[in-house]
């Protein structure tokens, strides 16, 4: 039983709970906090942002209410955010309060318990070259060590191993393998992963944008029409491209929820594909036992 799950945790080490989007993680979370303490951090990179609530699936307010909450909603739109400015936030939060860490973003829990490179800084004059290129010239650019590392289907990772190599002359892979010690090292911290089967996870997927949409989305998109720049990182968020279409009357309803869902799942594909590579002894608990939570 989840409950018994629950009460086996270790109560002295930071708690890391990964897992794909709509998987229960958060639901998770604030029942670990209400049961035996903590504060509940956020390691979502679409999280981060203060214009999405609804969109990006953050905590709801009756949620908050429940538990201390960390790093949602606390940057501007516009803000610039790293893997590095994530891990620098939560280095302070490790200690006090026992620190529940959750989210969905691998690179994150994977720059915590493995450490992450010292990275020069992206010239901004490259990271404009890279906004303008499409992905097959990105990819052509990046050394195969690189290549066998990174997820060549997320935009983000590309284009970020595109600016590191041209930056710096040198691959991404050189500098991962020029890590520092990681903040949490093995047996410092307790992992948990929500196993959650296509089978099980899709039709939630497939209601949920639909929620959305009808629970708010609607609203935050409108609200941030003037400033939507689809090249922001605020702005790629799964759900984002698709309201402002639907607001703008370019797709109708079914249309927004279609692609918005295609989008998630493969996303979702994506993360059960990291967390399975990079987290395989970490502790797995089902999704579907949280029903009741």
């Amino acid at each position: 039983m989840i409950r018994d799950e629950i009460a086996s945790l270790p109560s002295d080490l930071p708690l890391l709970i990964a897992g794909p989007t709509a998987s229960g993680k958060s639901a998770l979370a604030v029942a670990i906090a209400e049961t035996s303490g903590g504060v509940i951090v956020n390691a979502d990179a679409s999280q981060v942002y203060d214009c999405w609530r609804v969109i990006t699936a953050r905590p709801s307010p009756e949620e908050e209410s429940r538990a201390a909450h960390k790093l949602y909603g606390h940057l501007p739109y516009d803000a610039s955010y790293s893997t590095g400015h994530w891990l620098r936030e939560v280095e302070p939060l490790l200690s006090g309060q026992r620190p529940i860490i959750v989210g969905g973003t691998g690179l994150y829990f994977s720059a915590l318990t493995q450490g992450l490179a010292d990275i020069p800084a992206t010239p901004p004059d490259v990271r404009t070259r890279a906004d303008g290129m499409d992905m097959t010239a990105l990819l052509r650019d990046i050394d195969s060590d690189t290549l066998a590392r990174i997820d060549v289907d997320n935009r983000a990772r590309v284009q970020r191993a595109w600016e590191v190599q041209t930056a710096t002359n040198r691959g991404l892979s050189y500098w991962q393998d020029n890590t520092a010690p990681p903040l949490l090292k093995s047996g410092e911290y307790a992992g948990i992963v929500m196993d959650s089967p296509k089978e099980w996870l899709s039709p939630r997927i497939a209601r949920r944008f639909d929620h959305m949409l009808r629970g708010g989305a609607l609203e935050e998109a409108r609200a941030m029409q003037a400033r939507y720049d689809p090249a922001l990182p605020s702005c790629r968020a799964i759900g984002v491209a698709e309201s402002m279409a639907l607001l703008k009357g370019d797709i109708d309803h079914d249309t927004a929820v279609e692609r918005a869902t295609v989008a998630t799942r493969q996303y979702a594909k994506r993360q059960r594909t990291w967390f399975r590579s990079k987290m395989a002894d970490w502790r797995w608990i089902a999704s579907a036992e949280l029903t009741g939570l």
